[in-house]
């Protein structure tokens, strides 16, 4: 008896960096996984896994300042 094995090839998913557009490669890419982008060394986030997506990685406390930041800018304007 002969048995054929059959290599499967699985296609990893792959998306940009939104700082250069290097293409990134992940095997099993998790939601809020932290990537480093090794073109630009940016720091990003998957944002989505199914299409894949990255984004720029925030850290809550910048989040925070951009937010409140601004408001208190348009307050001083008044």
């Amino acid at each position: 008896m002969h048995l054929k094995i059959y290599k499967r090839e699985v296609e990893m998913p792959t998306a940009f960096c939104p700082n250069c557009d290097e293409e990134i490669t992940l095997q099993a890419p998790r939601l809020g996984q932290v990537v480093i982008c090794p073109s630009c060394g940016t720091e990003l986030e998957v944002v989505s896994v199914k299409p894949l997506e990255l984004d720029f990685l925030f850290e809550e406390e910048e989040e925070w300042e951009e937010e409140w930041g601004e408001e208190e800018e348009e307050e001083e304007e008044w």
